[in-house]
């Protein structure tokens, strides 16, 4: 008798599978997530008795024939039944042992480690002939254990995952098109804002000079009003007393440069916030990055004030023609997920650690990345932003650029910043957006990311 299961013996169960029903596919799901049909005889079985297995079983789409062990082939239902219905098929066939008949029905047979993803199986399997579309295919498993799989199944399957890669695609392409417009409308808002703020300022500003010079005036006409009057009165002696002349006086120009200083501080902000609002721009402008960067930085000093140091190793840099407000959002999304991973890392130091929280930001000219034909103009722009906090894990590198990919907790991540800044600098911009991070303790550890730009940009 044929066996379902060569262990067992049991003829019962020819048809099982390995998996059952329909499987919660995924992009990355593989061969062996499917029903896969056990069901491999030896080639010295009687044909009658491949025969009446494949009339208990409808479901089997065909038998794996072996040979002390080693898979020796395949025959498929279609092309048994196709073998017995010809003149003389079942006198032939029937009574004598199966490998009489592949010697007839022998095809060149797919055989798939049962790892393969079920995308690339099905892709191989629509390469093959048409008249060998739907045979069905051999999995392996370890130690020489072979499965079948109905290309029917293979091809719903691969149906399925399509299906669900265009909703993920249709998911990330609404969430890129919401965080785009949601940019656009918050650079559009901080524009008016930034606006509505530098006339005030820049009244403060302004007249910042003429305050600090009538003070002057004032102070020196106080002072010949004291030298020509030798004996003041009660009234204004107690006056002077009572608001600290002196004090006054000495302290007022003080106050004065403290204005001045915030004044100009606001332009800066104001300016920066302008610089950083340009997120719905349609051409490339030449741009200073330095002056990106520190405007970015600018807006983050809240949060590096926490005695996290930042370091600037700027080169001499061209101008570089580029969309400067999305470039700015990347800064900002690099620089921020760098403060994070400090503040995460400074959380867990111990009592008495040496260890100090630290942003590096260093930018040159350098020579076109590996597999880049150089042009007329061979130069490009490099900037790095690394830290030194606790880096990221290897097996989540791969996945860094992911859109919806997140490590923070709900409600702190979307998982759509670093996926942004991706598609800004490789699709907007025709650069590289780089990662090296080490999480090995005995090591320096921390992450840096590279910013790749072309200056021959069009």
């Amino acid at each position: 008798m044929l066996a379902m299961n060569q262990i067992s013996g049991d003829l019962s169960v020819m048809g099982g599978s390995l998996n059952v029903g329909h499987p919660e596919l995924r992009l990355e799901s593989t061969l062996q997530e499917l029903t896969l049909h056990d069901f491999q005889v030896e080639s010295d079985h009687l044909g009658k008795e491949l025969a009446k297995a494949f009339t208990e079983n409808p479901l089997l789409p065909g038998v794996i024939l072996m040979e002390g062990g080693q898979l020796a082939g395949m025959i498929s239902r279609r092309r048994f039944l196709e073998h017995l219905s010809r003149p003389y098929g079942v006198e032939l066939f029937t009574r004598r042992p199966i490998k009489t008949l592949y010697r007839f029905a022998e095809i060149e047979i797919l055989v798939f480690p049962a790892h393969t993803l079920i995308v690339m199986a099905a892709r191989r399997s629509l390469q093959r002939e048409p008249e060998l579309l739907y045979e069905p295919i051999v999995v392996e498993f370890e130690n020489q254990v072979y499965k079948l799989l109905d290309a029917h199944q293979l091809l719903v399957a691969q149906s399925h995952i399509h299906e669900l890669t265009s909703r993920l695609l249709n998911e990330q392409t609404k969430a890129q098109m919401i965080q785009t417009e949601k940019m656009a409308s918050l650079g559009r808002m901080v524009a008016g804002v930034a606006h509505e703020i530098r006339n005030p300022v820049n009244c403060i500003g302004g007249n910042i000079g003429f305050l600090s010079n009538y003070f002057k005036d004032l102070n020196q006409v106080l002072s010949v009003y004291q030298e020509e009057l030798a004996n003041e009165s009660p009234r204004l002696a107690e006056i002077k007393e009572e608001i600290d002349l002196e004090y006054v006086r000495e302290d007022l120009p003080k106050v004065v440069e403290s204005i001045k200083v915030s004044a100009e501080r606001l332009t800066q902000i104001v300016s920066s916030l302008q610089n950083f609002s340009h997120m719905d721009e349609t051409n490339r402008k030449t741009a200073d990055l330095h002056q990106c960067i520190d405007s970015t930085l600018l807006i983050l000093r809240n949060r590096l004030k926490y005695s996290i140091e930042v370091v600037k190793n700027y080169g001499e840099l061209p101008p570089v023609r580029c969309y400067s407000g999305q470039l700015s959002q990347v800064f900002m999304n690099l620089l921020s997920n760098a403060i994070d991973a400090l503040m995460e890392k400074a959380e867990s130091q111990p009592a008495g650690s040496t260890w100090k929280p630290r942003i590096e930001i260093t930018t040159q000219v350098c020579s076109p990345p590996a597999g880049v034909t150089a042009g007329e103009d061979n130069s490009w722009v490099s900037v790095q932003i690394a830290d030194n906090g606790p880096g990221i894990p290897p097996e989540i590198q791969q996945r860094i650029f992911e859109m919806f990919f997140t490590t923070k907790p709900a409600g702190k991540g979307t998982g759509l910043g670093l996926a942004i800044s991706h598609q800004i600098v490789t699709e907007k911009h025709g650069g590289f957006l780089n990662l090296r991070s080490k999480t090995d303790s005995k090591t320096a550890t921390g992450t840096e990311f590279e910013i790749l730009l072309p200056l021959a940009a069009d």
